[in-house]
């Protein structure tokens, strides 16, 4: 039976701790967007041993490449992206502290097993929703890469932003489950 939670970022072990598969959050705090180009940046500066943009500390990074703002909005629709092409670095960044990544699509292997070993959670969020889903962002800054675009690194002030937990601390996968219920 799911259960549904209001989650303020930064999010600790006990925050997510207590999340399973197919839970309904709704997270509010700041959030940060990133897609493959930024990823590969951050993953860079770590092996590089030099400070990241933002704290990654308990962060929940959103896979989403935004449209341009209308005039008067902190941001344009703001639809997940799918997030196999974060696989590669995802690992290193929950290594560090990540707790959270909002995106669409399955994850591999190596990022079920990093969340399980550091508690990290991978969310769902709707995909082709993405003109409501920029109507839970109050703010939105670019805080590095603005070269760029719409995959530059942004910080989000979000309020009751919801989200489902897909891949939570204990190895469970919503996806996963879904799909045998159904091969029975």
């Amino acid at each position: 039976m799911s259960k549904t939670y209001n989650l303020t970022t930064p999010l600790s072990n006990g925050d997510v701790e207590q999340l399973k598969a197919g839970d309904i959050v709704y997270i509010s705090g700041i959030i940060y967007t990133a897609r493959d180009a930024a990823h590969k940046r951050l993953v860079d500066l770590l092996a590089e041993g030099k400070e990241l943009p933002f704290d990654v500390n308990g962060a929940v990074i959103y896979f989403v490449g935004p449209t341009p703002p209308k005039p008067g909005e902190p941001i344009g629709s703001a639809g997940p992206t799918t997030s196999y092409r974060m696989d590669t670095y995802s690992p290193t960044l929950i290594e560090n502290g990540l707790k959270g990544m909002i995106g669409k699509g399955k994850r591999n292997q190596d990022v079920k097993d990093a969340c399980k070993e550091h508690k990290a959670i991978y969310f769902g969020a709707t995909g082709g929703a993405g003109a409501l889903l920029s109507k839970r962002i109050i703010s939105s800054e670019v805080i590095a890469y603005p070269e760029l675009g719409p995959e530059a690194i942004r910080k989000l002030e979000v309020k009751d932003f919801p989200v489902t937990v897909v891949n939570d601390t204990y190895g469970d996968d919503l996806y996963q489950r879904g799909r045998e219920k159904y091969q029975k």
